[in-house]
């Protein structure tokens, strides 16, 4: 069974017994509760910040003054990443 609450969502393997008490026990907020469109199955998960709290301007700025030849456009490879962190940036 999944179910969510306070935007977080659970899943549950029940017994059929277990199943209907919690059935029962939730019937009434069920009842009053709003339908939602299942749109397929789950909803994607929410993406990561692709530069974990780092400009990618501001990293591209930095690889050229330093010589480091990095993609206009894109993603920006990890080590160049971890390099601008490690100057204190």
């Amino acid at each position: 069974m999944q179910f969510a609450l306070d935007k977080t969502e659970y899943e549950l393997d029940l017994s059929d017994e277990n199943a209907a008490a919690m059935r029962e026990a939730l019937s009434r907020y069920v009842k009053a509760a709003r339908k939602l469109s299942s749109g397929g199955g789950r909803r994607a998960a929410a993406a990561k910040p692709a530069y974990s709290g780092v400009d990618p301007a501001a990293v591209r700025a930095w690889a050229a003054g330093q010589g480091i030849t990095v993609s206009p456009r894109g993603r920006i490879k990890a080590d160049v990443v971890e390099r601008y962190r490690a100057a204190g940036n």
